[in-house]
């Protein structure tokens, strides 16, 4: 009887810890990674092409480690995994503090890579779908806003640090606190966090109304991999990632190539993380109502939106304006890289080999982050500037715009046609 009553209430704690652990784990090491590019590479005399190879091995290890989520998560369960993951985290931190060349940035890129991997967008879906079959859109909106909120907080503590005058390695100072507040989110965290109750119905179960794209048995694995719309989608999803990143990882750097000034980044930047906080709600929300469709649309449109923004950014009055609607159409888009994927995921291959195929998603989306940033930075060191990347990143993210419109029709015949034959 206990556990029936402890479902129903426990799962805000348990939300709340996943709010936690994205707000500390996102915001912290990746919400300001742009933040310190230009501070870390002028201390370290490194090319920017060069140390963007450390984001490389972050994603390729994120990557890799995803295509087997659902057979770790099986073996040792969602707590151990995310213990792991902010030990990796702390790590990261740790080693970026005291890192003096590519190598061992590389090194902390991987625990990065593998941190992020079991404390943020996989796991989320996974415990969303465990706790939460009913309204999966909105919960994990919420949840993954902590992204937004961290980056804000973030941004706020540890860009006094990185700029601070006359202390060329302030960047250190501001990793070592990461560390120490990592270590303090992981021990909350862990105190609350509890895996669904074995054999307990969840709401849905119970007669509760079932959300888009979680009322229907699914495809499994192999079934999957025979669909020519799960490889449009992943190729969609893969461009989605690499355009996505590109633009996120250099908007602070350009902006400061450009002209605007270290403070007006720092609150460009605050904004961002506020309004993409509100966005991934809203965007939840649009799936429950309008279904994924739509809801993609609205969010690739925004990203074409938000690259031509950040092309026009200059010190000039219209300049400044285009920057600051930059961070607002950004915050719009990048849903597409986080919550989305677990929906995207849900509404075209259903319950069957839900964990395995978000693996799978994730790792084709951070494939695409490890190809994009070094291109866009070698295409800074060849021209000494972000510009023809971001337009060529525009005329790609338009494309895939269209391409995913294949995908959800193709998607939902193959639905209809098994819906067919399991009446039948």
């Amino acid at each position: 009887m206990r556990k029936k009553n402890l479902l129903p209430d426990y799962r805000w704690l348990v939300a709340a810890a996943c709010f936690l652990m994205v707000l500390v784990a996102l915001g912290f090491c990746s919400g300001t990674k742009s933040l310190y590019l230009a501070a870390i590479t002028d201390a370290t005399g490194i090319r920017r092409s060069l140390f963007s190879l450390s984001d490389s091995c972050r994603f390729v290890t994120t990557a890799v480690i995803n295509l087997f989520f659902g057979s770790l998560l099986a073996r040792f369960g969602a707590k151990r995994l995310i213990a792991a993951g902010f030990g990796c985290l702390i790590l990261f931190a740790l080693t970026y503090a005291h890192a003096s060349n590519v190598v061992g940035f590389c090194l902390g890129g991987c625990f990065l890579g593998l941190g992020l991997s079991w404390t943020t967008t996989t796991m989320v879906g996974h415990v969303v779908n465990a706790w939460w079959p009913e309204r999966r859109g909105t919960v994990m909106g919420v949840i993954l806003a902590a992204n937004g909120l961290g980056g804000a907080l973030a941004a706020q503590i540890v860009s006094p640090m990185i700029y601070r005058d006359g202390d060329l390695y302030g960047y250190r100072a501001a990793y070592r606190l990461t560390a120490v507040i990592l270590a303090a989110c992981a021990a909350l965290v862990l105190a609350v966090f509890r895996e669904r109750p074995g054999g307990e119905k969840t709401p849905a179960a119970a007669g509760k109304k079932r959300p888009r794209g979680a009322c229907w048995p699914g495809i499994d694995l192999h079934t999957a991999l025979r669909k020519p719309f799960f490889w449009a989608a992943a190729v969609g999803i893969f461009l989605t990632g690499m355009t996505l990143q590109a633009i996120n990882g250099v908007a602070a750097a350009h902006m400061r190539d450009v002209g605007l000034d270290a403070a007006l980044v720092a609150g460009i930047f605050s904004f961002y993380s506020l309004a993409l906080a509100a966005c991934k709600i809203l965007t939840g929300v649009l799936y429950d109502r309008l279904g994924l469709q739509r809801t993609l649309l609205i969010c690739e449109c925004a990203a074409v939106g938000a690259i031509a923004l950040l092309v026009l950014a200059a010190p000039t009055a219209a300049g400044k304006a285009a920057a600051a609607g930059y961070g607002l159409l950004c915050a719009l888009a990048m849903p597409l890289e986080t919550i989305m994927l677990p929906l995207i995921t849900a509404d075209l291959f259903g319950e069957r080999a839900y964990e395995k195929l978000l693996g799978v998603m994730v790792s084709v989306n951070t494939a695409g982050y490890a190809l994009s940033t070094p291109l866009t930075n070698l295409c800074y060191d060849l021209t000494g500037t972000y510009v023809p990347a971001l337009r060529a990143l525009g005329l790609l993210m338009a494309g895939v715009t269209a391409l995913f419109f294949f995908v959800l029709r193709a998607a939902n015949r193959s639905r209809t046609q098994a819906d067919m034959l399991q009446m039948r």
